[in-house]
């Protein structure tokens, strides 16, 4: 059983923030009940390679979650959604700010029925302020955030994340962290509360490093002039066949150990200086040196008991295929509804005592409608009204201005 068996959470979150979050949940044990609308699709259901009705980054973002497809516009649907609160205590949701309260199912409606109740709300900009309820993406978050203004290179253009920053380490990390603080808050005083997650609050708070330099000295952080993004040697190196190394060798030690590696101890003088001239000369050093030799010619010369902070840049083919990706298991089998298994990225904290759950690939819109519905004690008579009702779907129904 998972660490957090016992959670009952509620998802009516859709993309990425919350549907990560909720998936690290539910690999910790939690049970979790995606509340999906049968009339608006998830983006992420055709997004990118697909693994029978539903894409890979779906049904790795999903795994182990139930479904049920409830049209939220349907009185009907509220009151499944008050039955299930008195047991799924739980709510995360990524509406825009005032959209579960129009539904008829916002915090102050369903901690009257459940008193307990932990309302998780993730959304761009917050439930306040004068962007509450403007639209955005990652890219437009990490912008107002200021993250963006010195995390590229001089006289070009910032570079979208490979990976969504803003999304989960604004977003998806946060409301596991909000979640159970809540419920640990919860479990010594009985209290319920609700929980404001803004994606671009969040994206501000990285500016950890920089972003205190500027409030206490009124240094502004700018493209390759600080330690951490290209204004020292702390950099990527491109080598003979255009493949990339990353350099990091920052404390002393390392410093001596990247010097020996190109073959001039002497350098450390340039390396430890903080003259932006001697970085420079450095780097200039560094960048020559790795263009003399092939990504595996330095990969051979690497894996002789070098350890200063110099790693190759490698393709995710390569990463998944990584000798220490391997031995932390981080890539899974998990069942599928074809009978086979999908391979997933691992949940990736460690307990000693407890695993994850990996039970199911994320699955199709209202799979277990009925069988939800007959565990909160609806009969066979209620729920074949629903769904004449048109409660778990219908036709296409114009949808709510979200």
């Amino acid at each position: 059983m998972g660490i957090l068996k016992g959670l009952k959470i509620l998802d009516f979150s859709t993309l990425l923030p919350g549907p990560f979050a909720t998936m690290m949940l539910a690999d910790m044990g939690a049970d979790v009940v995606k509340v999906e609308s049968p009339s608006r699709e998830d983006f992420v259901k055709y997004f990118g390679p697909m693994d029978g009705e539903v894409s890979a980054a779906f049904g790795h973002l999903n795994r182990s979650k139930r479904s049920i497809a409830l049209d939220l516009k349907l009185g009907e649907s509220k009151e499944i959604v008050f039955r299930l609160i008195k047991e799924y205590d739980i709510v995360v949701e990524q509406f825009r700010p005032g959209v579960m309260d129009k539904l008829g199912i916002g915090y102050d409606v369903l901690k009257e029925i459940n008193p307990k109740v932990i309302f998780c709300s993730v959304t761009g900009y917050g439930q306040t302020g004068p962007l509450k309820n403007q639209a955005g993406h990652d890219i437009n978050y990490l912008s107002l955030a200021g993250v963006s203004s010195y995390s590229f290179r001089k006289d070009q253009a910032p570079v979208p994340a490979g990976v969504q920053v803003a999304d989960i380490a604004g977003g998806s990390m946060p409301a596991v962290i909000g979640i159970l603080a809540a419920a640990y808050n919860r479990e010594k005083t009985g209290e319920g509360q609700s929980i404001d997650i803004s994606l671009t609050d969040v994206s501000f708070s990285l500016n950890a490093m920089y972003g205190s330099g500027y409030l206490v000295g009124g240094v502004e952080p700018e493209a390759e002039s600080l330690l951490l993004n290209g204004g020292s040697f702390y950099d990527y190196y491109e080598t003979k066949d255009h493949r990339y190394f990353s350099v990091g060798s920052l404390e002393p030690q390392f410093q001596e150990m990247l010097c020996e590696l190109i073959g001039d101890k002497g350098l450390v003088k340039l390396s430890s200086s903080q003259r932006k001239e001697d970085q420079q000369k450095f780097k200039e050093k560094l960048i020559k040196t790795f263009k003399q030799k092939t990504f595996d010619e330095w990969i051979t010369i690497l894996e002789k008991g070098f350890n200063g902070c110099v790693e190759p840049v490698l393709n995710f083919s390569e990463a998944v295929n990584h000798p220490q990706i391997k031995a932390r298991d981080m890539v899974v089998s998990v069942p599928n509804e074809q009978g086979g298994t999908q391979s997933q990225i691992a949940f990736p904290i460690k307990f000693s005592t407890k695993q994850p759950a990996y039970n199911f690939v994320g699955v199709q819109t209202g799979k277990h409608s009925e069988a939800i519905l007959e565990e909160i004690g609806f009969d066979e008579k209620e729920i074949q009204q629903f769904t004449e009702k048109g409660v778990f779907g219908k036709e296409k129904v114009d949808t709510l201005n979200i």
